[in-house]
C-alpha cells in the first residue's frame, strides 16, 4: 500500500511541475542537433529528487536517518546540490566551470556517504572524483531520445535490487525501490512517440547520482568492481564517441549528433522507443551474465567488453558509411 501511495504522490507532484514549467516556459526547443522536432516541457527529472524526499520521509517514520549507518541526509544533500545546479543550467545554460565546482561538492558528499574516505587508500580518491564526475556527465550525454535514460536506469536499478534481495544486502531495499518507482512514473510521460516531458540535466544527473551511490555501496560491500559493468552500454557509447570527437578536434562539451543512438534516430529515422528498448535490453543481458558469473574480473571484463565493442564499432561504421552514401546521392 505504501508504494501505491508513493506512485500516486509522484504522479500528482509531477503534474504540478508540468503546470509550473508550462507557466514559466521551461521548455526544450528543437534545433539542428536535436533528436526531436516539437517543443517539449523540460525538467521532468525533478521527479528523482522528489522521490528521494519521499524516501527520506518514509525513513523518518521508521528510524532516524541521522543515526543510520548509511547517512541518507548526506546523500540527499549531495543530490539536492547537484540537481539544483543542473536545473539552473537547464534554464540559464551555465558555464562548465561553475557546474564543475558544484559537481565536486556533490561527489565529495557521495564519497562520504559510501564511506570511501575511510575505507579506500588516499591515491584512489582523485581517481574516483574523475571517474564519478565523468560518469555523471556521460549519463547526461546519453539522455537524448525518448525513453532512453528512464528505461536504461530502470534496468540498472532492477539489477541492483535483485542483487540486494537475492545475493548480498548492501542497502535498504527502499533506497532502490523509490528511484525505480520514479523511473516508472517518468516513463509514463516520456516513453511515447510524442513525449510529454524530457528529463533535463536535473533528471539525468539526479538518477545517475543515485545509481552511482548504489553501485558504490555494492562495490565496497563486495570488494568487487565488476558491478561497474552495470553501466557498460552507456560507457562504451560515450567513450568511443568522445575519442571520435577528439580525433576530429571537436569540442567534446558542445552538443552533437555522433552517438550511435543519435545516428539511428536522426539518420536512419528508427523509432526512439525501439532504440531505447534495444540499449536497455543489451544492458539487461549483460547484467544477467554479471550477476550469475563467478569468473575473475579480467575474464568477465573481456567476455563483456570485447563483443559489445566489436558490435558497436561495426554498427557505427556501417551507419556512417550509409549516411555518406545517402548524402552523396542527394547531392
Amino acid at each position: 500500500m505504501g508504494y501505491v501511495i508513493t506512485i500516486i504522490s509522484l504522479f500528482a507532484l509531477l503534474l504540478v511541475y508540468f503546470k509550473i514549467a508550462d507557466k514559466y516556459n521551461i521548455i526544450d526547443k528543437p534545433n539542428h542537433r536535436s533528436a526531436h522536432t516539437e517543443i517539449t516541457l523540460r525538467g521532468g527529472g525533478v521527479i528523482f529528487p522528489i522521490a528521494f524526499l519521499l524516501f527520506l520521509g518514509s525513513q523518518l517514520l521508521h528510524q532516524n536517518p541521522i543515526t543510520c549507518p548509511q547517512n541518507y541526509l548526506i546523500f540527499g544533500l549531495g543530490m539536492i546540490v547537484l540537481c539544483t545546479i543542473s536545473f539552473i543550467d537547464d534554464i540559464l545554460d551555465l558555464s562548465s566551470k561553475i557546474r564543475l565546482v558544484f559537481h565536486f561538492i556533490s561527489v565529495t558528499l557521495l564519497l562520504y556517504f559510501i564511506n570511501a574516505f575511510q575505507l579506500l587508500p588516499i591515491w584512489a580518491i582523485p581517481i574516483l572524483f574523475i571517474m564519478i564526475i565523468g560518469i555523471l556527465n556521460a549519463y547526461n550525454f546519453m539522455d537524448g531520445i525518448n525513453g532512453m535514460t528512464g528505461l536504461y536506469s530502470l534496468v540498472v536499478l532492477g539489477s541492483l535490487l535483485y542483487v540486494n534481495q537475492n545475493i548480498i544486502k548492501f542497502t535498504d531495499k527502499n533506497f532502490i525501490v523509490y528511484p525505480i518507482l520514479a523511473c516508472l512514473v517518468f516513463l509514463f510521460f516520456n516513453f511515447r512517440k510524442k513525449a510529454k516531458c524530457f528529463m533535463g540535466d536535473i533528471g539525468s544527473m539526479g538518477i545517475a547520482f543515485w545509481i552511482l551511490a548504489l553501485i558504490g555501496l555494492l562495490v565496497i560491500k563486495t570488494e568487487n568492481i565488476k558491478y561497474l559493468l552495470f553501466l557498460t552500454v552507456y560507457g562504451i557509447d560515450v567513450v568511443f564517441t568522445i575519442l571520435e570527437r577528439l580525433k576530429l578536434k571537436e569540442n567534446i562539451f558542445e552538443a552533437h549528433r555522433r552517438h550511435l543512438y543519435q545516428l539511428f534516430a536522426n539518420e536512419k529515422k528508427v523509432s526512439h522507443l525501439i532504440i531505447s528498448s534495444f540499449y536497455a535490453m543489451i544492458q539487461l543481458l549483460i547484467n544477467v551474465f554479471l550477476i550469475n558469473s563467478n569468473f575473475n574480473l579480467l575474464f568477465i571484463s573481456l567476455i563483456v567488453l570485447i563483443p559489445i565493442i566489436i558490435i558497436y564499432l561495426f554498427l557505427k561504421n556501417d551507419l556512417k558509411k550509409r549516411v555518406i552514401i545517402n548524402h552523396s546521392k542527394k547531392n
